[in-house]
């Protein structure tokens, strides 16, 4: 009699590690040991050196000076693929919202229980700005661009409160729920269902941040978008 398949039993577990290394070393804000990862991912260390080697042989990986590992530069030639129609139809936008409001602005898509920043746009006219990057992930429930993303969801009993007033108002505000000390406003990019495929954000020092003056220029620009895509 043939064995029962278990449910992950169709799944490869070296990539899986794989994957999860390099997300790991990836969104890590500093550079990593070949043990802080091996320790993080719970595996041995010939394990996690040889999982290492291919990833640096693909370019996905590159030590620093000091032997640290960090993101590689063909991440930058995969990540130019995602929403690729998105993000070229939203540069200029972006572009137009950071000048106008002298503020960083970002395109923040959903990914699973995810907010993914996958464009920004940094003001031209300023010495000093809010410096944010692609690949920036924080939970879908925090953060003003998950706020505006959840208000493209079925209404849900438990929701914040703060879900609740964006879908009412078009746009969400948020104050250190996701870099400390900085505020940020969204309003979510919606289809013609009526589902957030997108958000289009601002993010600035909080005690210098007038939502109700920057809210209606954000709103703008996530329904020029959204006229773009539709």
């Amino acid at each position: 009699m043939a064995s029962q398949l278990s449910p992950d039993s169709s799944r490869s577990q070296t990539l899986d590690r794989g994957l999860k290394a390099l997300k790991l070393i990836a969104n890590s804000p500093v550079p990593m040991t070949i043990d802080e990862v091996a320790n993080h991912l719970k595996l041995g260390r010939s394990v996690t050196y040889r999982m290492i080697r291919t990833l640096e042989d693909h370019r996905l990986v590159m030590r620093d000076a000091s032997g640290r590992l960090a993101a590689g530069t063909q991440l930058v030639g995969l990540a130019g693929g995602v929403r690729a129609e998105m993000r070229a139809l939203a540069a200029p936008i972006l572009s137009h919202l950071a000048n106008t409001l002298e503020m960083t602005s970002f395109l923040v898509v959903p990914d699973g229980e995810e907010a993914v920043t996958v464009q920004v746009a940094e003001p031209t006219s300023t010495a000093a700005h809010v410096a944010y990057r692609p690949g920036t992930r924080h939970p879908l429930n925090r953060g003003a661009p998950g706020i505006a993303l959840m208000t493209g969801l079925d209404l849900q009993p438990s929701e914040r409160e703060a879900v609740t007033a964006a879908r009412t108002s078009g746009w969400a505000y948020s104050e250190g729920e996701v870099i400390e000390g900085m505020a940020s406003i969204a309003a979510p990019v919606l289809t013609n269902d009526g589902t957030a495929q997108a958000a289009v954000a601002v993010v600035h020092l909080a005690l210098s941040l007038n939502a109700h003056d920057v809210a209606p220029q954000v709103m703008k620009a996530a329904n020029a978008l959204r006229l773009k895509l539709n």
